[in-house]
């Protein structure tokens, strides 16, 4: 049989991303130098990055790619760099009691990190049990899969800007990819700059924190670090406590930029060129923006009535308006785009509360945004293809097309998104099942919610769920097969499972 797809082409360009992955090693080293911490880690992960990058590169010289090399280009990548990303974990947990020295969780904690899950096996979070070093590369590894490695690799490499179009649409988050330049490349480009300068402004607010009575704790560290994690939607942090270790000031700092992180970038690329109306018409901006203010005005309500108790951990109290609003608007913020920060242990809260996070869990964030989930704008086109639908069975008829925001939705979009949300509740069905049923064989007590929460949080890149899998526990005690499943589940829900699921089809490797 001949292969219709040039494997040797792909893994010589997956070598190249591999390679410039020791790029993003340095700032994990320069801290490990002044910290004079796990300085031979992160100088052997480059070394060994780079070995193997440039290894793989000599398959093919003059790689070409078309449609097919593309997608699987797209797909390996993801599964490489996260392998690659785990090296610096399992050599810092050599001869170590540390939970990271563990393959399968080292491999959880890289995966989780690039597909900015934001779930966690480590167990103790603290600069003191693990080097500044190894937690500042979690929170690198959130960033840079945030906006995606290969829309930042189609920005910055030449041989990758010629099919730049076809890796972005297979990389980048929702059903539609909007051209913001006539070179996809210059798109790239706007696009990571859009997302570095939020960054840096976050970064500047929170560090101009620490010099006021306001944030006490907050560092140039701790500023970095979130700033790493936050516009990715990511949400780990180097504090156990999360954002709850914080004062209400930086939480409130914190809630806008996770807003604007599961907002479609392109829009803020409209606005700073002076286009006001083109976000303010939005149809998802408009429904992403009503749901938070809808949902969190409904958690604020039930929060001040008591449905969550007195916590030592950013402290719900009940009767207080101004605090049950905060703690609404962090989690509801945090968890309907996939942040995953956490103010409060909403394990412990009530079922009604519970429930309004476990339904802004599945609404995700908007096309274009570093937010997971199902995407704001999939449930608009499928809300009106089923009103159409009925329509049509009143009316045979009746000649109804689909229309968003003005515009007519091409049906080859809607019977994709239809195949992307089949596809997402059964793997989370699936996968809900396999979790409880890997549970019961080596004794884990695991519940049914939990359960259903963790396919959720891995496969929607969310990162908490409910009981033991709550904003302050971990995933550490999982059964390894089930990690691995849930390391799958995190990578197939970054890449938008139709990406990743067709190269393992026939059709797609055979001429």
């Amino acid at each position: 049989m001949t292969l219709r797809v040039d494997w040797r082409a792909t893994a010589s360009l997956v070598g190249t991303v591999v390679k410039y992955l020791a790029v993003a090693m340095a700032v994990p080293f320069i801290i490990s130098l002044v910290y004079r911490e796990d300085i031979w880690v992160f100088a052997v992960s480059m070394a060994l990055a780079v070995g193997f990058g440039l290894a793989l590169e000599q398959l093919d010289s003059d790689p070409d790619i078309k449609p097919a090399e593309a997608l699987l280009l797209v797909a390996s990548s993801w599964l490489v760099v996260g392998v690659i990303g785990m090296v610096p974990y399992l050599l810092a947990g050599y001869g170590t009691s540390s939970t990271l020295a563990h393959p399968v969780n080292a491999l959880f904690e890289s995966m989780s990190g690039f597909t900015t899950t934001g779930a966690t096996v480590m167990g103790e979070i603290s600069t003191d049990r693990h080097s500044h070093a190894i937690m500042m590369w979690r929170q690198i590894t959130q960033w840079l899969g945030g906006m995606g490695i290969i829309v930042l690799m189609v920005a910055i490499l030449p041989e990758l800007a010629v099919n730049g179009a076809q890796l972005m649409k297979a990389e980048a988050p929702g059903p539609d990819l909007q051209k913001l330049t006539p070179r996809i490349a210059e798109t790239a480009r706007v696009l990571w700059l859009v997302y570095f300068a939020f960054t840096v402004l976050l970064v500047v607010l929170l560090y101009g924190l620490s010099w006021t009575s306001y944030a006490p704790n907050m560092d140039l560290y701790n500023a970095v670090a979130h700033g790493f994690s936050t516009l990715p939607t990511g949400g780990f942090s180097p504090q156990a406590d999360s954002i709850a270790a914080f004062s209400a000031v930086v939480q409130w700092t914190v809630i806008p930029f996770m807003v604007v992180a599961g907002t479609n970038f392109a829009l803020f690329w409209h606005l700073l060129d002076g286009d006001v109306r083109t976000l303010l018409n939005d149809p998802e901006f408009r429904v992403y923006a009503g749901a938070i203010a809808s949902l969190t005005g409904i958690l604020a309500v039930l929060l001040y009535g008591g449905a969550a108790p007195a916590q030592e951990l950013g402290g719900v109290t009940q009767g207080n308006a101004p605090n049950a609003f905060r703690q609404a608007a962090f989690q509801i913020g945090s968890l309907l785009n996939s942040t995953g920060y956490a103010t409060s242990d909403f394990a412990q809260w009530d079922g009604s509360a519970q429930a309004v996070l476990l339904f802004a869990m599945f609404i995700g964030g908007s096309a274009g945004s570093t937010g997971g989930g199902i995407k704001v704008i999939r449930w608009l086109v499928i809300i009106k293809a089923v009103r159409r639908e009925l329509l049509t069975t009143a009316r045979p008829d009746a000649v109804q097309p689909l229309r968003l925001g003005g515009y007519v939705v091409d049906e080859d979009v809607v019977r994709g998104i239809m195949a992307f949300t089949l596809l997402y509740f059964l793997l989370f069905g699936v996968s809900t099942v396999f979790f409880v049923v890997d549970a019961l064989r080596v004794g884990y007590e695991l519940s049914v919610l939990e359960a259903m929460s963790a396919s959720l949080a891995t496969l929607g890149n969310i990162g908490p769920g409910f009981g033991s899998i709550g904003p302050f526990g971990s995933y550490l005690d999982f059964p390894m097969e089930t990690k691995l499943v849930m390391v799958f589940l995190m990578w197939v829900g970054r890449l938008e499972i139709v990406p990743a699921l067709a190269v393992f089809t026939g059709p797609f490797w055979k001429r």
